[in-house]
């Protein structure tokens, strides 16, 4: 029996551009998947999404492992994670929502998630919330186990460590640090961490855009880079404009509109399971704009999510705008992260 039902919105955090430092402060890496808390009350095992929605349906080995591995009523805060080759793969995480059983069943054991925990919310009929979180991280520790598929999240109250972890995990695919106070109780749906991301600069061609929800404004620019062999592949998006700019930028790059510029690589609008039902329409540009963006992760050869604009590159050549340019992470070892865990304050 648990003292409070799912669905639970998380405790969020709110960003900031550098780690905070002083006494109580404590460091965790940020996960790069989908949140989730868990309910596990006797056999029953609820995952709650971020939005409140049940999950348990497309990951039901993460269901059978924490039915089977933890011992007694919990609520768990944690974050759903599939650790691929070159790190935690998010797209293959994406692949796991969907609509088919059958689908579901096959890739929970070809690609099969794991499960990071961050808090601890209940323990039988207690509800812990209300303690510092020092308390209940004391508490995870005790009840959740150290599995490759299955662990607490590791902690840190030292802040060049904190700092490492911030560069070295980079490559595993997390994409910054978590900082809390140690007296901190958990406060569902608020703002009261800090989360630091990392955040590094590209420059990029502009080879088109798509149409803004205004007529003639410019609702974004469709960046690119080069590969090796010379084949400009499309990474993403910028967007972030006044709706003065957006006007400006239609006048901008009407003279560059017509010719080619991705077709022969990753190109814009390509169909996906994502994209159904959503306008993908957009204008090419003759690859001749540079920009400089400022993004917080790549994976699969693309930006996550939408890049910033910084400036405009007038005396950079667009030949010159190739994934060379981003130096090659760290690389993966989820092995150390575990470790990190072992090693736990």
């Amino acid at each position: 029996m648990l003292p409070f039902a799912p669905p639970l919105e998380p405790m969020l955090a709110k960003a900031e551009d550098a780690i905070p430092q002083g006494d109580g402060w404590c460091y965790e890496p940020k996960w790069d998947g989908f949140r989730a808390v868990v309910f596990k009350s006797g056999s029953e095992v609820v995952l709650s999404s971020r939005n409140a929605l049940p999950m348990q349906r497309y990951f039901p080995e993460v269901v059978e492992r924490l039915g089977r591995e933890l011992k007694g009523d919990l609520v768990l805060d944690g974050e759903l994670i599939i650790p691929g080759p070159k790190g935690l793969d998010f797209d293959a995480l994406q692949m796991r929502i969907h609509p088919a059983a059958s689908r579901v069943q096959k890739l929970s054991l070809e690609i099969p998630a794991g499960f990071v925990a961050f808090d601890l919310l209940a323990v039988g009929e207690e509800d812990w919330r209300a303690r510092p979180f020092r308390e209940r991280r004391q508490r995870l520790l005790e009840l959740c186990p150290v599995r490759d598929d299955l662990f607490p999240t590791p902690q840190t109250h030292d802040l060049a460590v904190a700092r490492s972890w911030f560069d070295d995990f980079e490559g595993a695919g997390l994409d910054g640090v978590i900082a809390r106070r140690d007296e901190l109780p958990y406060l569902p749906g608020e703002r009261v961490m800090v989360k630091v991301k990392h955040g590094r600069t590209a420059d990029c061609v502009v080879g088109g855009y798509r149409d803004g929800k205004t007529p003639g404004t410019v609702g974004a620019l469709l960046l690119g880079m080069y590969d090796e062999h010379g084949v400009l592949h499309h990474v993403g998006h910028t967007s972030s404009f006044t709706a003065k700019q957006k006007r400006e930028l239609k006048e901008l790059v009407k003279p560059y509109e017509g010719g080619e510029s991705f077709g022969q690589g990753r190109t814009p609008g390509a169909p996906s399971r994502w994209s159904a039902g959503k306008d993908t329409a957009w204008t090419p540009l003759r690859p001749e704009l540079v920009v400089e963006v400022k993004f917080d992760y790549l994976q699969g050869g693309r930006f996550r999510h939408g890049a910033t604009f910084v400036r405009w590159r007038t005396d950079k050549p667009p030949r010159d705008c190739g994934y060379d340019q981003l130096a090659p992470p760290h690389p993966f070892s989820l092995g150390k992260i575990i470790d990190q865990v072992k090693r736990a304050e």
